[in-house]
């Protein structure tokens, strides 16, 4: 009896599966903590639940808003109209947000005219894993080992950090150099018109064009990079909001196997200070020790010129 109360309870946990009154209690406001140079190797940004305790934004933060149950979290990593490839960091302790690194450096996207950097609030749900040992039947392409990304498409720009609640729309399968890469549109809850849009059509009646500039961003984001053009699956099509939650409950699904051990995550770093039952659980005690051995916050060098170089490409 005991087990089966013990399996109820981590059911509710991981579906925000409480009642309205417990949902209000839990319902988090999260915070940031810098530490290292900003668009440097070295940058560091973790955070932290509304008790001031550090915690992974990967596996910590729950997938879906316990008070409202049809919205999920998203953890911004890319505020709209920026360059800096902004992604939280799955292979070190705690996760981390951190600056995507090649060939040495820190990594921007280049700006493809008219578009500024991201088009959209970029980020990804927390909770999920798109695991690289599953073929999608659909595409019949593995996943890419991260979790899964959304673009926000409200009108607020947010922050690197941020901790929003969005409305599922829809999702566009890109396939990135061969992986599985499934992009969920997303509103964030806030936005003045949200009410104004419950799937992927809304955004077409209400936001003429913006979705054929979505498909055109991850097309060709690499192309100045030397790189060829991005596959998308479905011939280019947006699947609808039902198809959306879908991906993600199967994301979600292929997290809790390897938070539990079920699945083999490789080099993903699964420590967590929530899930008590996780062989992955550590304490705050432990957390607070692996952020305070990171380098302390310094100020920021400027941004390279070239970051600023617009590219005009054939589509």
């Amino acid at each position: 009896m005991r087990a089966i109360v013990r399996a109820v309870k981590r059911s509710r946990f991981l579906f925000g599966l409480r009642s309205e009154a417990e949902g209000k209690r839990m319902r988090h406001h999260y915070s940031k903590e810098e530490r290292g140079e900003l668009h440097s190797p070295n940058y560091l940004l973790y955070m932290k639940n509304s008790d001031g305790k550090y915690i992974s934004p990967f596996h910590d933060i729950p997938l879906h808003d316990v008070v409202e149950k049809t919205l999920v979290n998203m953890v911004v990593e890319v505020p709209c109209w920026t360059n800096a490839k902004m992604e939280i960091a799955t292979k070190m302790p705690l996760n981390p947000i951190k600056q995507d690194m090649k060939n040495g450096k820190v990594r921007y996207v280049a700006n493809i005219f008219p578009h500024k950097g991201y088009i959209w609030n970029y980020g990804a749900l927390p909770q999920t894993w798109e695991d690289p040992s599953h073929k999608d039947p659909c595409t019949n392409c593995c996943g890419d080992n991260d979790p899964i990304d959304v673009c926000d498409i409200g009108s607020k720009v947010c922050s690197c950090g941020d901790v929003i609640q969005v409305k599922v729309l829809g999702a566009l399968a890109l396939i990135d150099e061969g992986e599985m890469d499934w992009k969920i549109i997303a509103i964030n809850q806030e936005d003045p018109d949200a009410q104004m849009f419950n799937d992927i059509d809304d955004v077409r009646r209400y936001k003429p064009g913006y979705l054929e500039a979505t498909v055109n961003w991850f097309k060709l984001y690499k192309v100045p990079d030397g790189k060829p053009e991005n596959q998308l699956g479905f011939n280019g099509e947006f699947k609808n909001r039902d198809f959306a939650l879908g991906v993600i409950k199967s994301t979600h699904q292929y997290w809790c196997s390897i938070i539990y051990r079920k699945t083999d995550g490789g080099d993903i770093i699964c420590k967590n200070v929530s899930i008590s039952d996780s062989p992955f659980y550590c304490s705050h005690e432990e957390a607070e020790s692996l952020v305070h051995s990171a380098p302390k916050y310094v100020k920021p060098s400027p941004i390279p010129e070239e970051v600023n170089k617009w590219h005009f490409l054939n589509k």
